[in-house]
């Protein structure tokens, strides 16, 4: 990419996004199921990044009011992860969520400034634990640290109280 060559926002498939972030997501693999996502193309139309939403993957939250980031993936194109999710805010909005519902989670070692520059705010800091239990045994493919999950608005205080009291 040259400093001339201006990101673009295309729709992607689930497939063709879950290729992408099998090559490009440094800690995630390709998920199952997504209710949209997004890519960003540069001037050639070579796709730089994907974005996926979907369902939110904590059973709290997954309350059919939330829209949840479930992957973000780039080659490293300057403001490409800003630009999209930018784009996924603006997306869930546009087909009903408020946008204080739609979120997503970084590393908490992960310093959000892609997210920052999209208008997101950090809410909470959520405890990293692994899937498995003794009744369920399971391989974790994730990392099992804690993470920070954001918002795409400021949600209401009471809003705030009751999602932080669901992690503890």
């Amino acid at each position: 990419m040259n400093a001339t060559d201006q990101l673009r926002l295309r729709p992607a498939s689930l497939r063709e996004s879950n290729r992408f972030v099998a090559v490009h997501h440094r800690h995630h693999g390709p998920i199952r199921g997504h209710k949209f996502a997004i890519g960003v193309a540069d001037d050639r139309g070579v796709l730089r990044g994907v974005a996926i939403a979907g369902r939110p993957v904590a059973r709290l939250l997954d309350d059919g009011t939330h829209l949840e980031v479930l992957r973000v993936a780039t080659d490293g194109a300057p403001n490409a992860c800003s630009l999209l999710y930018g784009a996924v805010a603006r997306a869930g909005a546009a087909v009903g969520y408020r946008r204080a519902d739609i979120v997503t989670y970084t590393l908490a070692t992960e310093p959000g400034s892609s997210l920052r520059a999209a208008g997101w705010v950090p809410i909470a800091r959520t405890r990293g634990h692994s899937w498995s239990r003794a009744s369920r045994t399971r391989v974790d493919r994730h990392p099992t640290v804690d993470k920070i999950r954001w918002h795409a608005d400021r949600p209401d205080l009471a809003t705030i109280l009751d999602l932080t009291a669901t992690i503890r």
